[in-house]
């Protein structure tokens, strides 16, 4: 089970409601919260959170909850209400996400990924938004660009990252020759990280699966995959298992349509000594 600690009250009020029902079923059985977590192999703290929707519990734990209550279905039953309170639609704060993920899979075509972009390119990107962000809004996004970045950086290191850029992204002047000469640098440095898998998709290749355009997969440490696409003005989140299923079909594709690593960054220097 997860700590729920999101500010997201509809999401709270879910969590609120399943610990309810859990309790309602405990009590008419007449056991103790100690004697149902020892039923289905939850400590009696465990259960205490679930039941006061400090937790958001797994289906295992409601599984095995409605059947040791007894409770035909209308506990398993809340499962996909669960899942959608611990991942609500209008969550932002990838951060959080990046930072409990054993594996982030990247595809980008238009510019270089958020998590590998220089200060002066992610700048630039952000300042050729119109209508154009304010000095003070361009200055916050930065700062919670580059602490994202962490994961790469800093101590927060992730087992596992792929990412696959479409060659226009290597090619777009963003922020002019030498910005983009440097961010070219910077993901060849990267690209040398033993848990980075760097690739790209040249654009004379006939197929191409991502034309839909960039999205990411993020696989969590309790076995979750969570998608997240973010165009134009909308980001979203994406946990329905049917869709994650067709997204990581694509960026399987993506990946074998695209060069291999090492070639991938032969590649990159190509594009570096052309620019």
């Amino acid at each position: 089970m997860e700590p729920y600690g999101s500010d997201d009250e509809e999401s709270a009020a879910v969590l609120r409601t399943v610990g309810k029902v859990i309790k309602m079923w405990r009590e008419q059985k007449g056991l103790t919260q100690a004697e149902l977590g020892a039923a289905i192999g939850y400590s009696e703290e465990q259960v205490s959170s679930v039941e006061r929707g400090r937790r958001a519990p797994k289906a295992q734990f409601l599984e095995a909850a409605d059947q040791v209550l007894g409770a035909g279905g209308m506990i398993a039953g809340l499962t996909k209400d669960v899942e959608e309170a611990r991942y609500p639609k209008k969550v932002r704060d990838l951060a959080k996400l990046e930072g409990e993920a054993v594996e982030i899979c990247a595809y980008d075509n238009s510019v270089v990924n958020g998590l590998l972009q220089t200060e002066d390119y992610l700048r630039a990107v952000f300042g050729s938004r119109r209508p154009a962000f304010s000095e003070d809004e361009v200055e916050r996004l930065v700062a919670a660009r580059l602490a994202r970045q962490g994961i790469i950086d800093g101590q927060q290191m992730i087992p596992a990252l792929s990412f696959v850029h479409d060659e226009a992204t290597l090619r777009r002047r963003v922020g002019g020759r030498m910005v983009l000469r440097q961010q070219l640098e910077r993901l060849l440095e990267i690209g040398q990280m033993r848990n980075v898998e760097m690739q790209v998709l040249p654009m004379d290749r006939e197929d191409n699966a991502g034309l839909g355009g960039p999205f990411h997969l993020l696989r969590l440490k309790e076995g979750i995959t969570v998608g997240h696409n973010e165009v134009q003005r909308t980001s979203r989140l994406v946990s329905e298992p049917k869709e994650i299923q067709i997204l990581e079909l694509r960026y399987g594709v993506i990946r074998a349509q695209a060069l291999p690593p090492r070639e991938s960054l032969a590649f990159i220097e190509k594009v570096l000594g052309e620019t």
